[in-house]
C-alpha cells in the first residue's frame, strides 16, 4: 500500500513538471515572437520612391527606396546612402521618422521589413542574429542598386536594428558609418524588455527563456558568446585612420523601455575614440529624433563618414 501510494506521488510529481516544462517552454516561444503589425502608411514625401524587393537567407523581404530630389551626387552621379533598420515588433512605416532629414539632406533611404515583420516573410524563431543577417542583406542589395554609390553606404538602426547592425561588423560588413538610436546593448536587456511588453513575469523567465531562446533560434553558445557588443566594438569601432569604422551611439533619457544608462556604461568602458555618444532629452523609446540636438549629431556625423575614404568590403 506505501510503495502504490509512493508511485502515485512521483507520477503526479512528473505530471506537474512536465506541465510546467511545457508551460515555459509556451512562454519562452511567445515572448520570443514579435507583433507582426502590417505597414500603416507608405511615404508621404516630396521626393521619389519606390517598392523594393530582396532576400536574406532565402526568404523575401519588402522595403521602400527614396532617393532624394536635391542629390547629393559624386562627380560620377552617384548618390550615397542610408539603409534605416527598425527594431523588435516594428516595421518600415514605423521608422518613416528618420526618412525626411535624410532625403532633404541629399541621401538616398532605403527601408525594409525585417523578416517576421510588416510584409516581410516570416522565421520560426527570430532573434538579434536575423536582424544582422537582415542588415546584411539590406546592405548588399543597396550597393547594386543603379545610381547608388556602392562606396558610400550607411546604417541608421533603431533599437534592436541598431544592435543587429553592430553585430554585422563582426561578419564582415564594412560601410562607412552606423548610427544606433535607443539600443539595448546586451541580450538580456531586450529579452527582458520584451518579457515586460508581454507582461510575462521575469522570474523565473528572466533564467530560463535565454536557453529557449537559444535552442529555437538553433545558436549555439559561441556564437552567443561572440554576439557581444562591447568586444565587438572594440575590435571593429574607431576612426576610419586606423582601419576601422565610425560609430555614433544616440540615447534618450526618457527612454524607459530601453534605459540610457547602458549606454552610459558602455560608453566609459570603451577606450577612447572608439564610438561617439550623443544623450538627448524626449519621452519614449521611439523619439530620440524630435530632439534637435539628434539630428545636429547625426547629420554632420553623415558628412563626414561619407567624405572620408575608408577601406570597406563589398558585404
Amino acid at each position: 500500500m506505501i510503495l502504490t501510494e509512493w508511485w502515485f506521488y512521483v507520477l503526479i510529481m512528473g505530471a506537474i513538471l512536465l506541465i510546467a516544462v511545457a508551460l515555459i517552454w509556451w512562454m519562452g516561444a511567445q515572448s520570443q515572437q514579435p507583433r507582426k503589425v502590417p505597414n500603416e502608411r507608405e511615404p508621404e514625401i516630396a521626393a521619389e520612391w519606390n517598392p523594393l524587393v530582396f532576400e536574406s537567407s532565402g526568404l523575401t523581404i519588402e522595403g521602400w527606396l527614396i532617393r532624394p530630389s536635391n542629390l547629393n551626387n559624386d562627380t560620377r552621379g552617384l548618390t550615397p546612402l542610408v539603409v534605416v533598420a527598425h527594431g523588435w515588433g516594428s516595421n518600415r512605416s514605423r521608422v518613416l521618422r528618420y526618412a525626411k532629414p535624410l532625403y532633404e539632406s541629399g541621401y538616398a533611404v532605403l527601408m525594409f521589413d525585417a523578416r517576421s515583420h510588416g510584409e516581410s516573410e516570416s522565421i520560426k524563431a527570430p532573434s538579434a542574429l536575423m536582424f544582422r543577417d537582415d542588415v546584411i542583406a539590406a546592405v548588399k542589395e543597396a550597393r547594386k542598386l543603379t545610381g547608388i554609390d556602392p562606396q558610400r553606404i550607411a546604417v541608421l538602426g533603431h533599437s534592436m536594428g541598431g544592435f543587429g547592425a553592430l553585430l554585422a561588423m563582426a561578419e564582415g560588413l564594412r560601410v562607412n558609418a552606423i548610427i544606433t538610436d535607443s539600443m539595448p546593448v546586451h541580450f538580456d536587456t531586450m529579452m527582458e524588455a520584451e518579457l515586460k511588453r508581454k507582461k510575462l513575469p521575469l522570474f523565473p523567465l528572466a533564467y530560463l527563456i535565454p536557453t529557449i531562446w537559444l535552442l529555437r533560434a538553433n545558436i549555439s553558445r559561441a556564437q552567443f558568446r561572440n554576439a557581444h557588443i562591447p568586444s565587438i566594438l572594440r575590435k571593429y569601432a574607431g576612426p576610419v585612420a586606423d582601419n576601422k569604422q565610425p560609430v555614433l551611439m544616440i540615447h534618450s533619457h526618457g527612454d524607459t523601455f530601453i534605459t540610457s544608462e547602458e549606454l552610459r556604461s558602455l560608453s566609459s568602458e570603451m577606450p577612447e575614440g572608439t564610438i561617439q555618444t550623443i544623450f538627448v532629452n524626449t519621452e519614449g523609446h521611439s523619439a530620440s529624433e524630435q530632439d534637435s540636438t539628434f539630428w545636429e549629431a547625426v547629420l554632420p556625423f553623415l558628412a563626414q563618414s561619407f567624405s572620408t575614404k575608408s577601406n570597406r568590403s563589398t558585404t
